[in-house]
């Protein structure tokens, strides 16, 4: 044992404890630790990231197992998910707090950080198992812990994501429970909501949202519920017969819009509109319409990427947004829509699949029938027309059909073809049909009920109506591409 100190070669065990931090710091090195973690936060605070950075990479080397290390290391892990915008560089920095802190407090924020990042890589509902662990972990371990509220809310919208209604309202009302003053609370309160109203419990539903906007009024979820509730009770339940409000939005000079064919929503209640006469988007906000993206021309289908910018399928495949297309299957484009995972879902009126890509440009074929138009719905799945089957499908995130509903049912007469699909965030489902017996528009509530149905006739309109869409107080918006404008029907 030459070359050993003499306590080393009198106790072995030193050894064991010589590569290792004390557990129990010394006086000094505490209070070297909180200096260097002040001087850190003061940099942060003042913006200077590389210097807080380099103060606390140095109480990292000096005082790994201090508190103020596991304070440093979860400063550091949320700088690169809110100001660098970049989850994935967290992960060294939570992997290493729940693996040298897991005694620490701040471990169950880590793991319920680390476990949001894994949700957000998910590209399929399969993909969410080791989110899950993670959120269960904190459930299991830190069961008084503030981020206790968070990671049921989380593990609510993972089994939502899946499908699995119970554990999921069961995981929502758990984090309302929990900590009715959190920030998770009014997000549980509508997503809880939103899984009554899936599993057909309209009353319950509407409570939760009342709920939420009575207890929690000055929350964004709290406005939210607002149009949930009343759209809701107009569709469902006062069903006043569809009427046309004229020229929307109401005040605008006529032919604001130059051909209107493609409408989209983007998450912030703004409407885009494709004029195919000028192969350009346009976005109105405020009751202006300002150009947005690039020109396309003989755009069949659009739809808003996860940056929010707007995605086109032409004849030349998926256009990206630096505008170089995506060769896919099929020469007769039908319809797209971009799901909650970022997979861009593609229709064809002559290929009998849907064509679905990733965010990682990868596709696959899902076996399906010909398809004249698509909407989204908020399973995270589409619906889909088929002429070639006379049937209107709404497919969970899996493409598995969870409702099925024949060309005509519930409606006076049988029309032959669906124009075009549009949707709201609570599974309404509105379509342009023509053809046959009924030609017009018909509202299917998320079970597939006829909600509301009008012919041309009995509504006094006529034009060349080719997309519609469903704005936030329960109106559809129409556009009429020989008349240059939108409708607007209550």
């Amino acid at each position: 044992m030459t070359g050993l100190l003499p306590s080393a070669r009198r106790f072995p065990w030193a050894l064991a404890l010589a590569g290792f931090p004390a557990l129990i710091l010394p006086a000094q090195d505490v209070d070297l630790a909180e200096k260097l973690y002040r001087s850190g936060e003061r940099a942060y605070h003042s913006r200077s990231y590389p210097e807080a950075f380099e103060t606390w990479n140095q109480l990292l080397q000096a005082a790994p197992r201090s508190g103020f290390a596991a304070q440093a290391l979860i400063r550091m892990a949320r700088y690169h998910i809110e100001v660098e915008k970049k989850p994935d560089s967290a992960m060294p920095y939570l992997d290493r707090l729940k693996t040298e802190h897991i005694k620490s407090p701040l471990a169950a924020e880590a793991m319920l950080l680390r476990g949001e990042i894994l949700a957000q890589r998910a590209r399929k509902p399969a993909e969410l198992k080791e989110a899950i662990a993670e959120f269960n972990r904190v459930v299991d371990l830190y069961t008084d812990s503030p981020a206790l509220a968070g990671a049921h809310y989380q593990l609510g919208m993972a089994f939502r994501d899946q499908s699995q209604w119970g554990r999921a309202l069961q995981s929502f009302m758990e984090a309302y429970r929990l900590d009715p003053s959190s920030a998770f609370a009014p997000k549980a309160l509508l997503q809880g909501a939103e899984v009554l109203d899936i599993q057909g419990d309209l009353p319950g539903c509407l409570r939760l949202l009342v709920r939420l906007r009575e207890r929690l009024p000055n929350s964004p979820e709290a406005k939210d519920a607002a149009w949930r509730i009343a759209v809701r009770v107009k569709w469902r339940m006062q069903k006043a017969p569809l009427k046309s409000e004229g020229n929307w939005p109401a005040g605008k000079a006529p032919k604001w819009v130059n051909t209107p064919t493609l409408l989209a929503w983007n998450p912030e209640g703004d409407l885009y509109i494709y004029e195919e006469g000028l192969d350009r988007a346009v976005i109105l906000h405020k009751n202006e319409a300002v150009a947005v993206g690039i020109p396309v021309k003989g755009a069949k289908a659009f739809m808003i990427s996860a940056s929010g910018l707007p995605l086109f399928l032409t004849k030349a495949g998926l256009v990206k947004e630096d505008g170089s297309p995506m060769a896919l299957p099929g020469t007769a484009p039908s319809g797209g829509v971009v799901d909650r995972w970022g997979t861009a879902w593609v229709g064809d009126k002559k290929v009998a699949s849907l064509t679905l890509v990733g965010a990682d440009g990868l596709s696959r074929a899902l076996p399906s029938p010909t398809t004249n138009a698509l909407a989204p719905l908020p399973n995270g799945g589409v619906a889909q027309a088929s002429d070639a089957n006379r049937d209107v499908k709404f497919l969970d995130a899996n493409g598995q059909p969870q409702v099925w509903i024949p060309y005509g049912k519930g409606l006076p007469g049988v029309f032959r073809s669906v124009l075009a699909l549009g949707s709201d965030a609570i599974g309404h489902v509105a379509a342009i049909v023509e053809g046959g017996e009924f030609e017009g528009v018909v509202l299917w509530g998320p079970d597939g009920s006829v909600l509301r149905q009008a012919t041309w006739r009995q509504l006094g309109i006529s034009g060349k109506f080719v997309a519609i869409t469903i704005d936030r107080n329960g109106g559809l918006i129409l556009a009429d591409r020989s008349n240059d404008l939108l409708l607007r029907l209550n």
